[in-house]
Parts: structure tokens; sequence; C-alpha cells
């Protein structure tokens, strides 16, 4: 989020180029009328702002969440950060050459290196196609010659969890979960450095989605690669992220790293979704923050700040100024907790990780566990990764949270040590983070008074 060569707020070294970085960019729908309609009612084309006016950077080897409601146009801003929507107006950049315009990057190009995994597993998988039909049309557009695709297909299944037994499969034959892989396996078909995750998890259930999460970890620590992770699930977010972005009605309204946010949320939206988060312990409960009414349309989007008529802090500057997208300025106090939260990461990162930690589930649930079942069949290991799962993301979230202020160079080693939660490779790619951005920027007014 800060311009090239310019250091971050806690004075390291220069930040990385973006490999995605979209200027300002909008997407509008227009809803056509019918003539009958037009003649008799006098109706015309409406508009739908769909995304408007949103700048986001991803990084290399970075995990970028992106976090709204449903209709905030979450899918849509990633569908065009990829070029499946050409933008309204603005630019997305790819490595330093614009996706679209006169200059634009080759399409084909553009799809080895950038990939989307849908949303569901089973509407985007052709149901006429086996499994080596639809790693193949992939393998092709890569240029893989024939005799040498059958080969390649194994080794992506294999990669993603699966067998050679599935290649003559058909997509209904499998579980949600193994659909979902072999969406991962097409995305991975391409090589692409990186990738949109549009809401993976949301028609899975709890172990398969701990097994999922577990192998998009595991990709992006081997290959490098760096997600757009569009999801619902708060949980899911600070488990997995670097950094999140809360998107409101077709604008990106706050951007932080992971823990910065879930600390210190400035936007009032941002508060109403960290306070919606259950808790299993009463003491570390926030004061849930009911929202009033529901999301304006798009079609006709609030004057002055979007979020004005459901905020319980709204002044009149909000009902008629439109609040800029700032980077709030580092206090000493936050840069020395933010300099203590890197401490800890890496010195955690350079001792073993704890016997019995997540590495050893996720070695679980990514052996073969799901293998050769049949659909919709539990395992023993499942039920054991999904009971984990609830409980060691739960908790992690609660105590990171509740020892954060004030803890000190080992807040992180300690929550680890005592929940299990992060392992060594988990703290390694997140401290690997440590050279990106670590700005927090909002839009909102209260934020700046």
């Amino acid at each position: 989020m800060l311009p090239r060569g310019k250091h971050n707020i806690l004075g390291r070294a220069p930040a990385p180029a973006p490999l995605v970085s979209a200027r300002d960019v909008s997407k509008y729908f227009v809803l056509h009328e019918t003539l009958l309609a037009r003649y008799l009612t006098g109706a015309k084309d409406r508009t739908v702002r769909a995304v408007d006016g949103v700048s986001l950077d991803v990084y290399p080897g970075e995990t970028l969440s992106l976090v709204g409601e449903s209709g905030c146009g979450k899918s849509t801003l990633g569908r065009t950060i990829i070029g499946l929507y050409e933008p309204t107006s603005g630019q997305v950049m790819f490595d330093g050459r614009p996706i679209s315009g006169p200059e634009a990057m080759p399409r084909a190009s553009l799809r080895r290196q950038a990939q989307i995994i849908f949303q569901n597993p089973y509407s985007s998988l052709n149901p006429r196609h086996t499994v080596r039909q639809i790693l193949g049309v992939a393998l092709a557009a890569r240029g893989v010659p024939a005799r040498e695709r059958e080969t390649e297909t194994i080794a992506l299944l294999r990669r993603v969890g699966l067998s050679a037994e599935h290649i003559d499969r058909y997509p209904h034959q499998f579980s949600g979960g193994q659909r979902q892989r072999i969406g991962v396996a097409r995305a991975l078909a391409m090589h692409p450095r990186f990738v949109v995750a549009d809401e993976p998890l949301s028609s899975l259930d709890v172990s398969v989605q701990a097994q999922i999460i577990n192998l998009l970890q595991e990709l992006q620590a081997e290959l490098g690669l760096a997600y757009l992770f569009i999801t619902h699930d708060l949980r899911v977010v600070y488990h997995i992220s670097h950094r999140v972005a809360v998107m409101y009605l077709g604008q990106v309204v706050e951007v932080a790293p992971t823990d910065e946010l879930f600390e210190n949320p400035l936007h009032p939206y941002t508060q109403a979704l960290l306070s919606a988060i259950p808790s299993i312990e009463r003491h570390r409960r926030r004061q849930r923050i009911i929202l009033d009414g529901t999301v304006p349309t798009p079609i006709d989007p609030p004057r002055g700040c979007r979020f004005h008529p459901r905020c319980p802090r709204r002044t009149d500057r909000c009902e008629v100024e439109a609040p800029e997208f700032r980077q709030v300025t580092g206090t000493p106090e936050t840069e020395a907790k933010a300099e203590a939260r890197a401490t800890a990461r890496a010195r955690a990162a350079s001792e073993p990780g704890p016997a019995g930690s997540r590495t050893g589930a996720r070695a679980e649930a990514g052996s073969g566990a799901q293998v050769g079942t049949a659909a919709g069949t539990r395992t023993e290991a499942e039920a054991e990764v999904e009971m984990e799962m609830q409980m060691q993301m739960q908790m992690q979230m609660e105590m990171e949270i509740a020892r954060r202020k004030g803890a000190g160079p080992g807040a992180r080693t300690g929550a680890s040590a005592g929940t299990g939660a992060d392992s060594t490779a988990e703290v390694a790619s997140r401290t690997d983070a440590g050279a990106m951005p670590q700005g927090h920027f909002v839009r909102c007014h209260l934020a700046f008074a």
C-alpha cells in the first residue's frame, strides 16, 4: 500500500514491489430496462457500482484477505484483478505491467501467472469431463506436450492430496473437499504466481476446511504463491493472513496487518465485524455491536460516507463528505508493539516447533486420509482434525488478542506454547512478511478526529 521506495512506519528496509497493484479500480454493471418499461414508465438504465474506486497491493508470497458482507463486491474485485472482468475505470498492474488497455500484457501470459479458485467447486467443474480432461485443458494451455500430460496430471493430484486412481473420475464422484482440491490442482497446473481464492471454504465442513487451509499454506511455502483470500470467516482470516482488507458497499474501508487490525480496528464497520466473533470465555468477549438497517443498494449508494446510515457514531460531516482512504500515522507506542511482535516471531521461527503442534495435524490432514474414500465418508482422522481446528483457531485468537497489549517480545511464543497453534513453518511464513508495508489505512473521518 506504500509507494515504491518508501519506508514503512517501522523504519525497515524499503517495501518490495507489489506483484499485483490496483489503483482506483471501479467495475460498474448496467441494468438495461426493456423497451416496454421505457415507453410506459419512462424508466432509465440503472448502474450497479459493484466496485468503486478500490486501491490494493498484493506482494509476492503474501496472503491478503478480503472480508465484508455478502454483496459488497469482493468476488467482483477478485475477478477484475485477474482480468475476468474488464475494469470500468482505474488500472490493474501485474508485475509492473497493465492487464488492460492498449499496452496490456498478453492475455495468455496473464493466465499463466494468475489463476482463481472458484467459490463453488461443483459448478466450476465441467460435469461431462473427467479429472484427466479438466486438468488436461490447463496443461495444454501451458504448452505441456500430450504425451506428458498424464504424468503431470498424476503429479498434480498427488500434490493436492488425491491419488492416481482419481484421474478418470467425474466431478459428481467426489466429495466437496475433493472437488475443491481438484479446483486447486487446476489452478496450480498453470504454475501461477498469484491466486485469487474466492471463498474456497464456504461449502465445506470444518474438517475439510482445515485440510484446504493447510494445503494452501503448504503450497504457498513451497511455491511462493501470493493469495487474495476472499472469505467471511474471521477466524480463518486471523489464521492464514498477513494483511486484511475490509470491504463495504464497493469500497475498501480499512487495510492493516492482521495483528494490528484485530487488536486495534479503527473503522466502525470493522469493529462491528470483529465483535461478532464468538468466544468461549465470557471475560474475553467483545461487546457486541448491532448495526441498524440493511446494506444500501450499490445502485444508489448514500452520499458522504457509505457506512453512515448504519454507523452508531456518525456525525453531520459523515453525511455530506466522503472520507479519503488515508494512512494512520503510527505512534511510538504502536511502533514499539509492532516491533516487539516482529521480534517475537523471528525468535519463534528460529526455535524448533513444539511436539504435537499443528504441524502434525497438517501432515495427518494432507497425508491422504481422504484419498480413496467415497464421497461423504468421514474418517477418524478427519473428525480429529475438525475438533482440533475448531479449538485451536478459537483459542489462538483469544489468547493472542488478550496477551497482545503489553505482552512484550514473548507474546506470540507464549501463545503458541500454550495452545499449539503456531508451528515453526507458520511463524516463519508470517515473519517473512515483515518487509511488507505495515501501514494501517482507513476510510473514516472518526479515525482522524
